[in-house]
């Protein structure tokens, strides 16, 4: 009884710590979604492991394809792209980590949870330099109709952009553009500053 509480015990101080952390993130599963998945797989393990000791893996089986769709619930699909895939990854690897601390394999579950965070990191910080698929979606709705890229150029500046839609009303002489722009998390707020300095925007939306 007392090594299956440890185990419990660790995996759900696993999970709730990394919970936490893209819960602050403003990711969109928070830390209870992580001890839920971890805790019951590694419960089921333990469970599985009891009752059938010679061949635990054909109920865990099962435990992994499911949890498999429980991560594809966490995709966020918009009209030009999916986001979410690495909380849906996340999801499906912390169920991985309950099974290993169920069966007791407390080195490869620690290496496991190393690794998780090493990756976690390592994305945080291309995130912020604007490297990888950190993308923003600016929607910007003109007063008159843009002839000239250089104007684009100006606003964007280094970063990479393209143009994925265009909307033009000759007869209003107006245009909406949307853009996808790589750029670092903090260039939100200069751009919001260098569009509102633009007399030719009307309106606009960072996504």
């Amino acid at each position: 009884m007392e090594i299956i509480l440890l185990r419990l015990l660790i995996v759900s101080v696993m999970a709730l710590i990394f919970g936490i952390q893209r819960q602050f993130s403003q990711k969109p599963v928070g830390f209870g979604t992580f001890v839920f998945v971890s805790v019951g797989s590694c419960v089921l393990t333990v469970i599985s492991e009891s009752l059938a000791p010679e061949t635990p893996f054909i109920i865990v089986g099962g435990l992994i394809t499911g949890i498999g769709f429980l991560g594809a619930g966490a995709l966020i699909k918009t009209s030009d792209k999916i986001f979410g895939f690495t909380t849906a990854a996340s999801i499906w690897v912390f169920s991985i980590l309950g099974i290993v601390i169920g069966l007791g394999q407390y080195f490869a579950g620690i290496v496991t949870y190393l690794i998780i965070w090493a990756v976690v990191f390592t994305d945080v910080e291309f995130e912020k330099i604007g490297i990888g698929s950190h993308q923003r979606k600016v929607v910007i709705n003109t007063n008159k109709i843009l002839k000239n890229k250089e104007t684009i150029l100006k606003i964007f500046g280094e970063y990479k952009w393209r143009l994925i839609n265009i909307e033009t009303h000759k007869e209003k002489n107006r245009s909406e553009l949307t853009y996808l722009i790589t750029a670092p998390k903090n260039y939100v707020s200069t751009l919001n500053d260098a569009l509102l300095k633009e007399k030719w925007v009307d309106s606009f939306k960072i996504e």
